[in-house]
């Protein structure tokens, strides 16, 4: 009898398939759009007020005329000269921004002064910023100015002299030395001071250069010195020599003062010597 065959049952097992996930990139975000930069025009800082304009020098004449055409002015923002003038029925001064027909304006001076009123804005800008002869044949008025030249002259006149009622003799002399050669030998020290002090109130400027340079006192030094015989200077003004022996001191370079040379000369090693020296029988 024939075996019967064991049937084996075959289970099958489901497929699994794995899902691959496959991960966008993000979109790029928009980037914002450059704002393009806009310059700003300076602002116009004129200010609108009566104007008076001189004429340079001491001449005053009835009625003087100067050019209101075929005048340049240079123009730094464009990079070339335009063509200026003035013209009364024009709201500009540049040629090429007129338009329509020029009527030309004369421009007069009376009695070395023009009164330009706030209203005439184009004549005042004509005269004060385009202008090519504006600070060489004439001149704008300016107040506020001519009162800090003031204010500063007359503050170096008080430092000046403050300055003169502070210092010693001895450099007081040097100083009016400078001012009155030889005579200061002779002025008590009462005249001196006195003499000083109108010095510094007149001339602030010079006082002041005069009293910060040490050249000032090796000068009158050597005068002092030259004064009473202990040095003496050549006939040709070239050599300075010993008063007791003639013996050759230095030698005065080509085209330099002898004096201001010799100061210069006191501040060398050889000089500091012969300084000292002098300096001893001048004591």
């Amino acid at each position: 009898m024939a075996k019967k065959k064991k049937e084996v049952e075959v289970v099958e097992e489901p497929l699994v398939v794995e899902e691959v996930v496959v991960a966008e990139a993000p979109a790029p975000k928009p980037q914002p759009k450059a704002t393009p930069v806009v310059k700003e025009k300076p602002k116009d800082t004129w200010e609108f007020k009566d104007r008076i304009y001189y004429l340079k020098g001491r001449k005053k004449p009835l009625s003087y005329s100067i050019r209101s055409s075929n005048l340049y002015w240079f123009d730094e923002e464009k990079g070339y000269e335009r063509e200026v003038k003035y013209c009364q029925n024009q709201n500009t001064s540049f040629v090429d921004e007129m338009q329509g027909d020029q009527r030309l304006e004369h421009i007069i001076f009376r009695s070395g002064s023009l009164f330009v009123p706030k209203e005439k804005t184009v004549l005042q800008k004509f005269l004060s910023l385009y202008h090519p002869h504006n600070g060489q044949l004439f001149y704008e008025h300016k107040p506020a100015e001519i009162a800090a030249n003031q204010i500063d002259i007359l503050e170096m006149e008080v430092e000046a002299l403050v300055a003169a009622k502070n210092i010693d003799i001895e450099m007081a002399e040097a100083i009016m030395r400078v001012e009155v050669g030889s005579e200061v030998s002779n002025m008590s020290s009462k005249e001196l001071k006195r003499d000083l002090l109108l010095y510094a109130k007149r001339n602030p400027a010079l006082f002041l250069e005069l009293l910060n340079d040490d050249n000032v006192v090796l000068r009158n030094f050597g005068i002092k010195a030259t004064e009473l015989g202990i040095i003496k200077l050549s006939s040709d003004q070239r050599y300075f020599m010993w008063g007791s022996n003639d013996r050759k001191i230095m030698t005065v370079p080509f085209d330099e003062h002898p004096y201001s040379a010799l100061a210069h000369w006191f501040k060398t090693d050889e000089g500091m010597e012969i300084y000292s020296n002098i300096e001893k029988r001048l004591n």
